[in-house]
């Protein structure tokens, strides 16, 4: 019953999330919602006992791909004059999302010591089993070609956010190599001798 309840409650913060994400018109709304679905995802990961998924998800989700995926939309020049208004603004929301993943850990710990059986619905395992060992398998043993694929379409992903941000603007500064390497002594140093001052 209690596992019924929470899985229910995540579920429909996921949900909830994921509307968010879709229906957000600032990308920095979007970002946050973004994260709250994957802090709830990886809560999920916990509750079936994958702890490294979670981990995972929460690490390289959460901790680098949003990150990278604001600094895209900064270098985007996005016309979001909103979110430039200061920090008081997304402090709300910044807050109620902060609160909502504690909330979601606290539940976890609390249903995890409290003796309850929520696991009593999956299948028992032995206690030196690993589910990173079997993931692992499982990437570089029966999926090795769909792994190395989404890796090409990842670093294909970075060219295009690379390629996007270097378009020609006015204003902006271009590094000149050709430039650099033609430059000599005498464009970038003047030595100017002064006379000592006799004291009067």
């Amino acid at each position: 019953m209690i596992t019924t309840i929470i899985f229910g409650f995540l579920a429909l913060v996921l949900v909830v999330a994921g509307f968010g994400v879709i229906m957000a018109r600032n990308p920095v709304h979007a970002a946050m919602f973004l994260i709250l679905a994957f802090v709830t995802s990886a809560v999920l990961w916990l509750l079936l006992e994958a702890e490294f998924l979670a981990i995972v998800l929460v690490l390289v989700y959460v901790g680098a791909v949003m990150v990278l995926f604001l600094f895209v939309v900064m270098m985007l020049d996005v016309n979001v004059a909103v979110s430039r208004e200061g920090f008081t603004r997304y402090a709300p929301l910044g807050a109620i999302v902060a609160g909502v993943m504690v909330l979601e850990l606290l539940v976890v710990m609390w249903a995890v010591d409290s003796g309850l059986p929520i696991t009593a619905d999956l299948a028992s395992v032995p206690s030196s089993h690993s589910n990173t060992r079997e993931i692992g398998m499982a990437l570089y043993g029966n999926h090795v070609v769909e792994f190395e694929l989404a890796a090409f379409i990842l670093l294909l992903a970075i060219v295009v956010a690379i390629m996007l941000t270097l378009r020609h603007r006015p204003g902006l500064k271009t590094q000149d190599v050709a430039a650099q390497v033609k430059v000599r002594r005498q464009d970038r140093v003047r030595i100017v001798k002064i006379p000592a001052e006799t004291e009067p």
